[in-house]
């Protein structure tokens, strides 16, 4: 069956810098695309990043747009948020999602259908 894990979570000042991985099992990778949500506590969830399953198509949210990076490697079925320039408001679980999708650009973001466990990231000032 299909499996995200997620990883590289952690506590970090403020303008300081994480990766977060996300390592997929059952699936035919290449085939995928993948995003990154995030749950902020009493808030709901939101979309962070998306890239598409051929790499050639990414988009983020405007609250982290220049400060993230999406990216995906085929080759270690994995794909990573490179996330810099921290802010305390980026304080949330950070949750992998992927969707068959081997044509056309990104999917709709409410078609993400395989999801991982989460990472926690805190971001103090």
């Amino acid at each position: 069956q299909v499996r995200l894990v997620e990883s590289g979570g952690g506590l970090v000042q403020a303008g300081g810098s994480l990766r977060l991985s996300c390592a997929a099992s059952g699936l035919t990778f290449s085939s995928y695309a993948f995003a990154w949500f995030r749950r902020a506590p009493a808030k709901e969830r939101e979309f962070v990043a998306a890239i598409s399953w051929s790499g050639n198509t990414i988009d983020y949210s405007d609250s982290v747009k220049g400060r993230f990076t999406i990216s995906k490697d085929n080759s270690e079925k994995s794909a990573y948020l490179q996330m810099n320039m921290l802010k305390p408001e980026d304080t949330a679980v950070y949750y992998c999602a992927a969707k068959f999708h081997n044509y056309g650009e990104i999917p709709p973001v409410n078609q993400y259908n395989f999801w991982g466990q989460g990472t926690q990231v805190t971001v103090s000032s």
